[in-house]
């Protein structure tokens, strides 16, 4: 796998032309049908990258009446949110290399089934406990779409169209930022916040028959390997401890946890620079800043901002006593921004070093979030849509370059791995962010039911989160801009 993750360009550009010669099948027979397959591709791509950030946008705006129906205080509901990243997190590599040996679009397909069926159940959850554990399966389950989606893209795609079909795919993503607090606010009020869950259902058939039945070919960038079983358990010896110790901090067990995770990560460096066939090469950082930085900074940018909805749902809905509805058509304003900017910004990167437009983009959500250690209970609804709005862009303008700085730094055999490690990344950034968001809120009104007695602490929660987001997010600007000018597989210039 070193010498894979250590290719040179030209072998990357010709396996990135579509990685035919590593298909099972190819993509499909001359030009039209290698077109038509891109399409396929992409389309299958978009859907699956809908379906996971619209659930956890729509279900922050069901926070409430979740807790009202299953008697969730909010520490549980922070759970419901949290019990995805559980097992989202440490299943992604696993998952990411077994796309890279037995086929990216096999791995892909069962997940968009597992998904889809977890979400279903999840909408028939009659206690808080079976609801919280549908949710950590959906968890397992979104590891395999996200550990595939973007590696089979960059598989079929030309690098030269790299940075638009991931802008696309990007806008995808906040497509289902920007519906989630819209439509869960409105089907949480008219329907109940089962059918929440409900709506992903027929998103994850249509994702399911597309790839089954009209996505040509097979993608398998590492035949004849062993699965690292070694590595893969001490991935998840890792992530697991480390997830749940912060989502109960500042409990004793809570840093017991978190500690066991340190070590277990120690143990798994250790061993993966010593495996044959190591579950991650050390060969994808050492010698390429480009991968390494980007990574680095993604990490970086979801820790600081994934939790600012979590927020805001509970800032609107509590203290400024907005409906579900009405607090989804204000949060709405972020991710409009970054459907409509991403694309955009994902084309730019093709022509202008993505670090530059990356870093870019993390300077304004740096500033934005300093801005929101200043709301009250009383701030102009208009300041607050307005902030939004420019994080919205602020974010656009990082991910779709980001992500292609990441993709084109690896050769094709690693492309699965490449979008597994990034995937692993923002999964362990969003974790981070809630461990961070729910030890305030443990801290300040803990498991007390929130009522207007609290309303003083819960903000006060959220400005001191508000700042140490923006100290993150100004420490990955100059993360960002270490990165170095645009390289391609294996670090070269």
């Amino acid at each position: 796998m070193d010498g894979d993750a250590t290719a040179g360009s030209a072998k990357g550009e010709a396996g990135a032309r579509g990685e035919a010669v590593e298909a099972k099948g190819g993509v499909g027979a001359g030009a039209r049908g290698e077109a038509g397959n891109r399409k396929v591709a992409l389309a299958v791509a978009c859907f699956s990258s809908f379906m996971t950030p619209y659930l956890s946008a729509a279900v922050n705006m069901a926070l409430p009446a979740i807790g009202r129906d299953l008697g969730l205080d909010a520490v549980g509901l922070g759970w419901v949110n949290t019990a995805f990243l559980v097992t989202a997190a440490p299943l992604l590599l696993p998952f990411g290399k077994l796309g890279d040996m037995v086929g990216r679009k096999k791995i892909f397909i069962i997940g968009i089934a597992a998904y889809t069926l977890f979400s279903a159940l999840a909408s028939l959850a009659p206690t808080g406990a079976i609801l919280i554990a549908m949710v950590a399966l959906t968890g397992a389950a979104a590891s395999m779409i996200f550990g595939t989606g973007v590696a089979i893209l960059t598989s079929v795609y030309p690098p030269a169209e790299r940075g638009r079909v991931l802008g696309i795919n990007v806008a995808f993503t906040y497509a289902g930022l920007s519906l989630g607090p819209l439509a869960g606010g409105f089907l949480t009020h008219e329907f109940g916040w089962r059918s929440v869950y409900l709506l992903n259902v027929p998103v994850g058939l249509i994702a399911f028959v597309l790839a089954a039945t009209r996505l040509k070919g097979e993608w398998l960038g590492q035949r004849g390997q062993r699965f690292d079983l070694g590595g893969a358990l001490l991935s998840i010896a890792t992530l697991m401890p480390l997830i749940y110790g912060l989502s109960v901090l500042p409990d004793p067990v809570g840093y017991a946890l978190v500690g066991l995770g340190a070590v277990a990560f120690a143990l798994f460096v250790w061993r993966e620079g010593r495996a044959k066939n190591p579950l991650l090469s050390l060969a994808l950082f050492r010698g390429n800043r480009a991968f390494g930085m980007s990574n680095l900074a993604a990490l970086i940018n979801y820790a600081a901002t994934f939790a600012l909805t979590f927020f805001m749902s509970l800032y609107l809905q509590y203290i400024r006593g907005f409906d579900p509805e009405k607090a989804g058509l204000i949060l709405i304003s972020q991710p409009l921004l970054m459907v409509i900017f991403s694309p955009i910004a994902g084309r730019l990167s093709d022509r202008l070093e993505p670090r530059l437009l990356a870093s870019a983009g993390m300077a304004i959500m740096t500033v934005m979030l300093a801005l929101f250690t200043t709301l009250g209970a009383t701030t102009s609804l208009g300041i607050l849509v307005l902030e939004l709005v420019i994080v919205g862009i602020g974010y656009a303008f990082f991910s779709s370059p980001n992500t292609n700085a990441v993709m084109g730094s690896v050769a094709p055999p690693s492309y699965g791995v490449a979008s597994a490690t990034l995937g692993t990344m923002r999964l362990v950034g969003q974790m981070l962010s809630m461990g961070i968001a729910m030890l305030l809120v443990s801290l300040g009104p803990g498991r007390r039911a929130i009522t207007a007695a609290v309303y003083p602490e819960l903000l006060h929660s959220m400005h001191l989160g508000m700042g140490i987001f923006a100290a993150l997010c100004l420490f990955g600007v100059f993360a960002s801009l270490a990165r170095g000018r645009r390289q391609g597989p294996g670090g070269r210039r």
